[in-house]
């Protein structure tokens, strides 16, 4: 349910709430917040909350370093893991400098553009998340190890998967949050997890793909473990990926699914950098159903994008190459924007690559372009690409590519 700032000032009356988490992410999509009284609420809608932007990483030096957050009603929600009497919520917020225009490094508000821009051409676009993550033990002293909660693999069930009431208890906490987990399982990593979301429009679903990753993490160590999200949490076990499903509608009714997979595929190499931005990333290609080359199939895991068996209302494309250190904002902002390309310039569509990629021999794979194989790579790329420098502030790319 979505509420007014009326109704918000309402339910925090009736709630019995007594802080306000006011949310937000760096450019790199770790979530911020502040936490303020229900009396500044209404200050907070119509001013906005003061942070000191020079303290978060991307966001600017101490010269020019007030921003304001301002909350988006809509997206409030109770956090149950926070007591019953005196409760808490969050909601996410867009950030302004004081004198009221945009911050250019708001991911968010990019991810705002980005659907507005869809929607001028008569596109509607879906996401929906996939995020895998492990689960280790901790030491002695409560700091994370490397040691796996479970042996177990590939949905395997108890008493072998160790993480099904973990799983379980993530999902009801999501559920009481208004988020709707669509299925969970054990994945092929020893510990390793995942959940999937149900598709939503693309603001929804990349809030909820932040929340889940604070729930993840909470749940986990409210049970002694820690959850690592991280691209190659283990070195010869598999990779934790950041499937994203997509798809597209338009007002015209016509079926535009091609030329997006399209307008990815001529973009994905521009685009990386920002879908895996770290040095671990780029570990997890080529091998255990990561991506390594630019390809598409239907069913077919060892590809880039994959059309998965599903009619109707859930037929979509599947991108595989990005990990979960990747921001979501910005991963859907340049999936919308490489989306819109394709379906307005009608790049060629190479032919499906129906065959196995992992076991294919170097004769057919130079037929098919390369992944970005490093972070300085990918930069190198980003940073030469007019589709990046159109829809990226000059500021977030020199913060990804000049570390």
């Amino acid at each position: 349910m979505k509420y007014s700032k009326e109704e918000v000032k309402q339910f925090i009356q009736e709630a019995d709430v007594k802080f306000i988490r006011l949310a937000f992410c760096d450019v790199f999509g770790r979530q911020k917040n502040i936490s303020i009284m229900p009396e500044e609420l209404s200050r907070a809608f119509q001013e906005g909350i003061a942070i000191d932007g020079s303290a978060i990483v991307g966001f600017g030096d101490e010269t020019h370093s007030d921003l304001l957050l301002h909350p988006d009603a809509e997206t409030i929600m109770l956090l149950p893991w926070r007591p019953e009497h005196g409760r808490v919520v969050r909601m996410f917020c867009n950030i302004t400098y004081p004198d009221g225009s945009p911050f250019e490094c708001d991911t968010r508000s990019l991810l705002k553009k980005a659907i507005k821009d869809a929607e001028r051409a008569g596109l509607h676009f879906s996401f929906g998340a996939e995020q895998e993550f492990y689960l280790f033990k901790l030491d002695a002293e409560g700091e994370p190890t490397c040691v796996p909660y479970d042996k177990a693999g590939y949905m395997d069930i108890a008493p072998e998967d160790k993480g099904e009431n973990i799983r379980r208890e993530i999902c009801l906490t999501l559920e009481q949050m208004g988020i709707s987990p669509e299925s969970s399982h054990h994945e092929e990593g020893p510990g390793q997890n995942e959940i999937d979301f149900r598709y939503s429009d693309p603001l929804t679903a990349a809030d909820n793909a932040v929340t889940f990753q604070t729930v993840v993490k909470t749940v986990a160590q409210r049970n002694g473990l820690h959850a690592d999200f991280s691209p190659k949490p283990l070195k010869d076990k598999p990779g934790n990926g950041f499937h994203i499903n997509m798809s597209v509608k338009a007002a015209d009714g016509g079926d535009h699914l091609y030329c997006m997979i399209a307008g990815i595929l001529d973009k994905i190499q521009d685009m990386t950098a920002f879908l895996n931005p770290t040095d671990s990333s780029y570990e997890r290609f080529g091998s255990n159903k990561a991506p390594g080359y630019v390809s598409w199939s239907s069913q077919n895991r060892s590809q880039l994008v994959r059309i998965p068996a599903a009619e109707g209302k859930y037929r979509r494309a599947e991108l595989r190459s990005p990990d979960p250190t990747a921001n979501p904002y910005l991963a859907f902002t340049l999936m919308i924007y490489a989306g819109l390309y394709g379906i307005q310039s009608k790049p060629e569509l190479p032919p499906a690559a129906d065959i196995n990629l992992y076991k294919a021999d170097k004769e057919t794979l130079a037929g098919f372009r390369k992944l970005p194989q490093n972070l300085k790579e990918a930069c190198a790329i980003a940073a030469e690409s007019s589709f990046i420098k159109e829809h990226i502030p000059d500021a977030i790319l020199d913060i990804y590519c000049n570390q």
